[in-house]
C-alpha cells in the first residue's frame, strides 16, 4: 500500500478543544463539493468524528452526527451530498474496494475515518487530515494534499 500523495502546501495546526476541532471540520466544509475527498486519521477518540460534525454542521445539517463505525457509512442529504465513511472494522484492502465507496467520488464530498484500511482506493488528490493527541490534550491537525492546480 502507498500513501497519498500531498500537495506542495502542508499545514499544522494546534487544536485545543472540540469547540476548535469544529470550527476546523467548518473550515474545510468551505471546500467542499462533489469529488473532495478528506482522509481522516488519528487513534481513537482523536476527534475524527468530531470534525465531521463540523463539517456536516457548516453545510446545515442538523440531526445527529456518529461515527459510521458498524453501518461503514452514513450519507447526509447536505448541499453538496457528503458520503461519511468509517474503515475501522475492516480487515483487507478488497473490504474497502467491497464497500463500493468509489461510487460516491463523484457526486458527493467524502469523509474516510480509518482510510489507513487501503490508501490505493482514494484519489491521489484527495486531503489527508492527520489528528496526533498531544500529552496536554491539544490536537495537533497536520493537512496536506488536495488539487494543487
Amino acid at each position: 500500500m502507498t500513501e497519498p500523495k500531498a500537495s506542495l502546501s502542508n499545514e499544522s495546526r494546534l487544536i485545543p478543544s472540540e469547540e476548535a476541532m469544529m470550527a476546523l471540520g467548518a473550515e474545510l466544509a468551505a471546500r467542499a463539493r462533489p469529488g473532495v475527498v478528506l482522509l481522516l486519521q488519528g487513534e481513537l477518540g482523536a476527534g475524527k468524528t468530531t470534525l465531521a460534525r463540523g463539517f456536516l454542521r457548516a453545510l446545515g445539517y442538523e440531526g445527529e452526527v456518529r461515527s459510521p463505525t458498524f453501518n461503514l457509512l452514513w450519507l447526509y442529504e447536505t448541499e453538496p451530498p457528503v458520503c461519511h465513511a468509517d474503515l475501522y472494522r475492516l480487515d483487507r484492502p478488497e473490504q474497502v474496494e467491497d464497500l463500493g465507496l468509489h461510487e460516491y467520488f463523484e457526486t458527493h464530498a467524502v469523509l474516510v475515518e480509518w482510510p489507513e484500511r487501503n490508501f490505493d482506493a482514494f484519489p491521489e488528490d484527495a486531503i489527508r487530515v492527520r489528528i496526533e493527541v498531544l500529552s496536554d490534550g491539544q490536537r495537533r491537525v497536520s493537512i496536506a494534499g488536495g488539487k494543487t492546480s
